[in-house]
């Protein structure tokens, strides 16, 4: 896993914090994986998800995935980006820990990138139970109540 700091001087959680965020989510559904988690600014996430997405503005985590598994390559997984600004308002927006929030959206983003979505009810209450469980093994509450200490 390559960690990529893309912001100004922002105090990020560490890379071995996001390894074990990264390696829950993965336990039980992926042997092994390589990924990359870039922790970019605002300016880089509003232009990335208006070029990827059609957003406006920036958002707090896009996953890239590879797609077909590729033959030399078998382990590859893709890309997530977190908008660093963007975790810490949100964070404290909805009264969240940040360290928690952090977590939820690395594991969220993971989980995006083994092929969950939350596009429909159906699939939407499929992914955020498994973040919840991923969380909960972890410590974290449930990262879809409002308000957590």
């Amino acid at each position: 896993m390559d960690v990529q700091d893309a912001t100004n001087g922002e105090a990020l959680p560490d890379q071995a914090q996001i390894t074990d965020w990264v390696g829950a989510a993965l336990a039980g559904r992926r042997e092994s994986a390589e990924l990359t988690v870039r922790i970019v600014d605002e300016d880089e996430g509003r232009a990335l998800n208006e070029r990827w997405r059609g957003g406006a503005g920036a958002t707090n985590v896009l996953s890239f995935p590879v797609g077909e598994e590729l033959a030399a390559a078998p382990a590859l997984l893709g890309d997530i980006v977190i908008c660093a600004p963007l975790v810490r308002r949100e964070a404290a927006e909805q009264g969240k820990p940040e360290e928690a929030h952090w977590a939820h959206l690395v594991i969220h983003g993971v989980l995006h990138l083994l092929d969950y979505d939350h596009v429909d009810a159906r699939e939407a209450e499929v992914m955020e139970t498994l973040e919840t469980e991923v969380l909960e093994g972890l410590g974290y509450g449930d990262p879809y109540l409002r308000e957590q200490s």
